[in-house]
């Protein structure tokens, strides 16, 4: 059974100061759960001169407690991102997915940034939401008693529960992006792409820093 999860932002900046933001977005204070960022691919089309960019976030949280109980329990996960910036066609396309843990819930999460006037950006997001869990034993056990855990509460039944939560937690997890991503881009109004570079690099956010090391909290405005 798949999911889908769908919505439309904006964001009140240019198409360009979004886009940059987007790549600038970690670390924040609603991104406390993103322990790194590495990149590790980037290229220019020669045809259509778009650039291509692929990063590796390193993820930490836990499950939901009505979750957790049915899988072992996850503590980190790795997200792939693949970014194309079209700049002739002033779009970002973005598609996120989970590499850990993919048969237990996959995510893929596609959103796409365009202008929508001379000083707002629109994002729609599309995210889809797949649990496997159990969908091999269930084909094998067909036709026969069903015993342990997995038998007497229903694979289908694990399956939608994971779905559920998955999805309730993306729709969170979008509205902390989207707090995260105005900070930034208030940063780059105000300190401009230098600064917020600078901040990032010689510890300017080392309290947010601090954070992902577990050393302390950020209040969240």
């Amino acid at each position: 059974m798949v999911k889908f999860y769908e919505n439309t932002f904006s964001y009140d900046y240019q198409w360009p100061a979004v886009t940059l933001a987007y790549f600038l977005r970690y670390p924040n204070p609603y991104s406390t759960h993103v322990v790194s960022t590495d990149t590790l691919h980037t290229r220019i089309d020669p045809t259509t001169g778009n650039l291509h960019i692929t990063r590796l976030h390193l993820k930490r949280g836990k499950l939901p407690a009505s979750v957790a109980r049915f899988i072992p329990k996850i503590k980190e996960s790795y997200i792939l991102e693949k970014s194309v910036v079209d700049t002739r066609l002033q779009t970002l396309s973005t598609e996120t997915r989970n590499l850990d843990w993919d048969g237990v819930l996959s995510v893929v999460e596609n959103q796409v940034y365009s202008p929508a006037g001379a000083d707002r950006t629109d994002v729609k997001t599309v995210v889809r939401f797949e649990s496997k869990l159990g969908s091999a034993r269930r084909h094998a056990e067909e036709g026969t008693e069903r015993r342990g855990w997995l038998g007497g509460w229903g694979a289908g039944s694990v399956q939608r529960s994971i779905e559920l939560v998955g999805r309730s937690r993306m729709r969170d997890g979008l509205n902390r992006s989207r707090e995260g991503m105005k900070i930034v881009l208030e940063q780059l109004r105000e300190r401009g792409f230098v600064g917020v570079v600078k901040e990032q690099q010689q510890g300017g956010w080392e309290r947010w820093r601090k954070v992902w090391r577990g050393e302390g909290k950020v209040e969240e405005a």
